[in-house]
């Protein structure tokens, strides 16, 4: 569908419309309910989308999974009929798909996002899977940022609070994501084996170990702050990375919860500690 109608039926301008259908941004929950209540998305008898999104929810997806496969299927719908879409109608698709704005294909997640759509389709609804034997696109391969230790003792020392501090620490001490830190609460928090307990990708419980810096910092953090059985940061997962853009800004490193995994795993191996152990560590 034009630009120019999608912008006529949401009322959105077009430059936001185009910027969404290029990938350069996603589409807003605004943009996503005024598109449901004007353009009818090929469904014969039943919402598959809605269908498909219900049954990823009803495995425990994250929101933000949830909201990874709501934007990319959405997209998708509003290009192809995906009900009778051929194997070239979705290499058409994937191909027109323009890298973002810092120049990464992001052709591979919309990938990942409609075969698992379509294998779900076929094994549940029995229908045809037009992805058989479709090749992912190629992924560029860019060298991801990591910081050294000195670097991360540098943006500690630029925080004030315990709190910020803390994060960070445990961050690159434990390699948790930005879900397992954001759940954490006093209960989950072993003391004497440092240790904490989290929840990781696919609801598996697991232990993420801490080290003497975090314990510092979490012990002063947590004298001065009541959780009153909510997490320990008084903070939701945008607030934390809210935190880290403000720290970029202020310092130039890279900041988020990505950087900090990586630096954790790199960390970890410049001491002579071993692939495997590192995987067991991480929770991959």
């Amino acid at each position: 569908m034009p630009v120019s109608k999608i912008a006529e039926l949401s009322n959105f301008s077009q430059s936001y419309i185009s910027q969404v259908k290029h990938g350069k941004r996603p589409p807003s929950e605004k943009l996503l309910k005024a598109l449901a209540n004007h353009i009818t998305i090929p469904k014969p008898q039943t919402d598959y989308l809605s269908l498909f999104l219900q049954s990823r929810q009803a495995i425990g997806v994250t929101a933000q999974t949830l909201r990874f496969y709501k934007d990319r299927l959405y997209r998708f719908a509003l290009e192809v009929n995906y009900l009778k879409a051929s194997h070239g109608d979705i290499e058409h698709y994937l191909n027109s798909i323009r890298p973002n704005k810092h120049g990464f294909s992001t052709r591979h997640a919309s990938f990942r996002a409609i075969r698992v759509f379509y294998r779900w389709l076929s094994a549940k609804h029995d229908l045809p899977n037009p992805m058989l034997g479709m090749t992912a696109p190629i992924l560029s391969k860019p060298i991801l940022p990591s910081l050294s230790l000195e670097q991360v003792l540098y943006l500690i020392d630029q925080v004030s609070s315990f709190r910020d501090k803390a994060i960070i620490a445990l961050f690159v001490e434990s390699g948790l994501r930005l879900s397992e830190l954001t759940n954490i609460k006093p209960e989950h928090i072993d003391w004497s084996n440092r240790i904490i307990r989290v929840m990781g990708k696919g609801r598996k419980e697991a232990y993420a170990p801490f080290g003497e810096m975090s314990e510092k910092y979490l012990k002063a953090w947590l004298a001065e702050y009541d959780p009153n059985n909510s997490n320990i940061w008084g903070l939701t997962a945008w607030g934390i990375v809210s935190v880290f853009r403000r720290l970029k800004a202020e310092t130039g490193l890279p900041c988020n919860p990505h950087v900090f995994r990586r630096t954790f795993a790199c960390l970890l191996r410049k001491a002579g500690i071993d692939t495997m152990t590192i995987k067991d560590l991480g929770r991959w």
